[in-house]
């Protein structure tokens, strides 16, 4: 809120360098912020009484907007990427997928791994969870198991992530 959008009867000023005014009537503090050819703006308004302060609204907007965006550049957005497994899957296919995991893994992202069960496939499920353990077990290295092998409907997933 600012100048008079304020429908409050005292606020607590700020000066325009930052100094505590105290305690004043919302007119004497409007009158302040004229003289100083400045606007009054509401900064916390849950305080008892509201506390104001004497700023450039257009300046306070602009580096609000620009803290916004510093802080978003900093954020990570890690993605989770999937690979597909099945079963009777040869050894030479799981080092290929396995390299594909330690890629995904070292540009900072999660991998889920799921095994994949088909047809006949599903009377076996328990019988080839080995292969998801011997997945992580060949990731250990460089990632830790942050969600343990669970059973999904027709699939067994997990999700591996990089070592702190």
């Amino acid at each position: 809120m600012i100048n008079e959008q304020i429908k409050d009867k005292e606020v607590r000023l700020i000066g325009v360098t930052g100094e505590q005014l105290g305690i004043m009537p919302l007119r004497e503090a409007m009158r302040r912020a004229q003289e100083a050819e400045l606007d009054l703006v509401k900064i916390a308004p849950t305080a008892k009484p509201p506390v104001c302060k004497i700023i450039d609204y257009g300046k306070y907007k602009y580096e609000l907007v620009r803290k916004e965006k510093e802080a978003k550049k900093k954020q990570k957005i890690v993605e989770i990427k999937e690979i597909r497994l099945s079963p009777n899957i040869d050894t030479n296919d799981l080092n290929t997928k396995i390299n594909a995991a330690k890629k995904f893994i070292s540009k900072g992202n999660k991998v889920k791994i799921t095994l994949r069960f088909r047809g006949r496939e599903m009377a076996h499920m328990q019988k080839n969870r080995h292969v998801l353990d011997d997945f992580a077990a060949q990731l250990a290295d460089i990632a830790t198991v942050e969600k343990m092998p669970k059973l999904e409907g027709r699939s067994i997933s997990m999700v591996l992530t990089e070592k702190k």
